[in-house]
């Protein structure tokens, strides 16, 4: 625009000079002196606006140089503000597709919400069955329960007949010599297997060796009877052996298969009948399913563990059975000392369950593994019940052992440490179930001065015996031998009987930090 005003003003200065000339010439004609002063005048007038004309020249010059600069510029700006276009346009189209995306994605929330809402149905369904599952489980384990009495029931009717009849034949060809006794026969039909039968008309020790081997097979130790048969004269020969004898003339190498006969025959000796004795090896398996310790029924079925060893069991032979764990440990040591109290009747164990508003220690204590899971169901833990099978907890282990906490309960059920409410609904219902007085013995036991908590992780380790103590237990009889699992004089704990004295007074020696256990028990896990 400048460019334009300063040629336009070029063009005016020269048509003024060129159209001055000719009045000049003119005027110059009628008077000489005025044409020289206005010639001059002109000439100086017109240097100057050659001067003007060159300054104005430079200064288009410069105005046009700005000019292209300017418009390089522009070209510039212009080619920044396409590509500014270009990238909002894509911008736009990024937002478009994301604000898709963003719909496709609320749909697919929308969908994963209700596939969720089903699934959370099935599996409140699921649970319904599994529950449903579980019951006719355990109806059928009652069954097969009571199928086995049966069958176990005939059996001992069929080998009361072969006694009978044998004892009738005796009595017949010995009629001139005695007169049998009706009372004889009442007695042996209150027996409850061969062994005993023959006890009851002939001692162990005039017994022949075709008794004593079938006495053997009764027992679950007719792997022995062979050679039993051999070296066996009379019931004499295996009251008078000593253990040596026994494994060196038999091959009992197994010191349980070696215990477990040694015991009946000093019951036979001593003439005394323990109620204990007739729970035999296939009973206490079934027991370890009450309390809740499956995994060991192979290594008590294996060494033919019956009633009667219960009462004898030593930590080296809980040991020996490969149960390593303390709580395992104290599990059935609550539960031998809950078959003391009850007089080893074999149903004592509490398996259905009942009214859950009318519980007392006295009920509880005889709960079994499944019965706890059921009352875990009706106070909202379904979920973590299954979590205490093969744990060994059962109503024993929760009223007797002082150690056994709603933290410990809360461990074995697997419930994280940061659902504090969980667990704390947990303890009141723990609390409720135990009772005010094991709840206050609890936790006094807990505040006393060297307390260490029951873990999961505790491991039992034998006691280690010089060679001196060694020499001395060998020469030990089967009763003066290390301390039993649970002591044989235990009474029933106040718990039970509602005395004002402390629970566990009456059954000290069931936790590591009491005077009993203290040296034999050893926790190797205590600091884990």
């Amino acid at each position: 625009m400048i460019l334009s005003v300063s040629l336009s003003s070029l063009l005016i200065v020269n048509i003024t000079l060129t159209t001055c000339e000719p009045q000049i010439n003119v005027q110059g004609s009628g008077n000489g002196e005025s044409y020289q002063e206005r010639l001059s005048r002109l000439e100086g007038d017109k240097e100057s606006l050659v001067l003007q004309v060159g300054v104005l020249t430079d200064q288009v010059e410069a105005q046009g140089e700005k000019i292209r600069h300017l418009e390089n510029s522009l070209g510039e700006y212009q080619h920044k503000l396409n590509s500014t276009e270009e990238m909002l346009q894509q911008e736009l189209l990024n937002r478009s597709s994301l604000e898709s995306q963003k719909l496709g994605l609320m749909e697919e929330v929308s969908c994963l919400k209700l596939k969720l809402g089903n699934m959370e149905e099935k599996h409140i369904k699921s649970a319904e069955r599994q529950h449903k599952a579980e019951n006719l489980l355990q109806e059928l384990k009652m069954l097969k329960h009571r199928i086995e009495e049966l069958e176990q029931e005939k059996m001992q009717y069929e080998q009361k007949l072969k006694v009978t009849q044998v004892l009738q034949h005796k009595c017949d060809c010995e009629s001139q010599r005695h007169t049998f006794c009706p009372k004889v026969v009442v007695h042996i039909f209150q027996s409850n297997s061969c062994c005993d039968q023959l006890c009851a008309y002939t001692p162990f020790s005039m017994w022949t060796t075709e008794q004593v081997c079938g006495w053997l097979e009764d027992t679950g130790m007719g792997q022995y009877v062979s050679l039993a048969r051999q070296w066996v004269d009379s019931g004499q020969t295996l009251l008078s052996a000593t253990p040596q004898e026994l494994e060196k003339e038999i091959c009992i190498k197994h010191p349980l298969h070696r215990k477990k006969l040694q015991l009946a025959l000093r019951a036979f000796s001593n003439k005394t009948m323990e109620k204990s004795s007739e729970l035999d090896h296939i009973w206490v398996t079934r027991w370890l399913d009450d309390v809740g310790l499956p995994q060991y029924k192979d290594q008590f079925y294996e060494s033919k563990v019956d009633g009667r060893m219960l009462q004898y069991l030593t930590v080296n032979d809980l040991l020996f059975l490969k149960v390593t764990s303390q709580l395992h440990h104290l599990s059935i040591k609550c539960a031998i000392h809950v078959l003391h109290v009850n007089k080893f009747n074999p149903n004592c164990l509490r398996r259905r369950p009942g009214d859950e508003n009318k519980t007392s220690p006295s009920e509880v204590v005889q709960w079994s593994n499944h019965r706890v899971m059921e009352w875990l169901r009706s106070v909202d833990l379904a979920e973590y019940a299954p979590n205490l099978r093969g744990s060994g907890v059962h109503g024993g282990l929760i009223i007797l052992e002082p150690r056994f906490q709603s933290e410990t309960l809360a461990m074995l059920l697997n419930i994280p440490p940061q659902k504090t409410l969980l667990r704390r609904h947990l303890a009141t219902n723990f609390n409720s179930l135990v009772g005010p007085q094991a709840q206050q013995e609890k936790q006094e036991f807990a505040n006393a001065s060297g307390h260490a908590p029951l873990t999961t992780t505790a491991k039992v380790r034998p006691k280690k015996l010089g060679f001196t103590h060694f020499r001395q237990l060998r020469k030990l009889r089967v009763d003066e031998s290390a301390d039993y699992i649970c002591p044989m004089d235990t009474g029933t704990p106040p718990a039970l009987t509602g005395t004002p004295q402390g629970t566990y007074g009456s059954f000290r020696g069931i936790s590591p930090n009491l005077a009993r256990d203290s040296d034999r028990l050893e926790n190797a896990g205590s600091k884990n």
